[in-house]
């Protein structure tokens, strides 16, 4: 089988069922944003080394991915039914790993943190930001039509989770965050 069909050479691509739509739907940019995000995962995954920690929950991560990508590629009046799993434990996953690495952590902040710090703290942050924009997108495209809740609950969490990640990194490495600005409702309490 040839990768190329040339069926998009017009601007356009199949949804999953069978029916097409523009390349710049919605909906598109949607799944497409989280691909992208997966894939900065699996660069995440090789700076990070085979035998790291934090491998077998990314790659679960990735798989869970997928198979969110392709519900997000249905649209609700598809009568075709998708046959890849829905994660739906995902965002309990990562409340779970988000408590594990804090507990782990000898430094907490309440301070808006710059992004950086080393590579790899700099690479969670990377994806941290699109997985936003990706859930900006899926925000619009939850307006259009029904997606499983489950869907927006997982990335929602898993900013969050990458938020730690880089912060977890960081207390590990001993590396110093570099601090913008104490969080609001920190600043409202500070005696005048």
């Amino acid at each position: 089988m040839k990768i190329y069909t040339k069926k998009g050479d017009r601007g356009t691509t199949a949804l999953f069922g069978g029916s097409r739509v523009d390349k710049d739907d919605v909906r598109v940019n949607c799944y497409g944003t989280l691909d992208e995000v997966n894939s900065t995962i699996g660069l995440l995954r090789a700076k990070l080394g085979p035998e790291h920690e934090w491998q077998p929950k990314l790659h679960k991560i990735q798989k869970d991915m997928m198979d969110m990508m392709s519900h997000l590629a249905r649209p609700s009046d598809c009568k075709k039914e998708n046959p890849n799993p829905k994660p739906e434990d995902g965002a309990e996953f990562c409340e779970q790993w988000i408590d594990e690495l804090e507990a782990a952590m000898t430094s907490k902040s309440d301070y808006f943190l710059l992004p950086g710090g080393n590579e790899i703290s700099a690479l969670c942050h990377v994806v941290r930001t699109q997985m936003r924009r990706g859930e900006r997108l899926l925000v619009t495209l939850m307006k259009a039509d029904h997606v499983d809740e489950y869907i927006s609950a997982y990335i929602n969490r898993l900013s969050d989770l990458f938020f730690i990640l880089a912060r977890a990194e960081m207390d590990k490495a001993g590396v110093a965050e570099e601090k913008w600005q104490l969080f609001l409702y920190k600043r409202k309490k500070q005696p005048e």
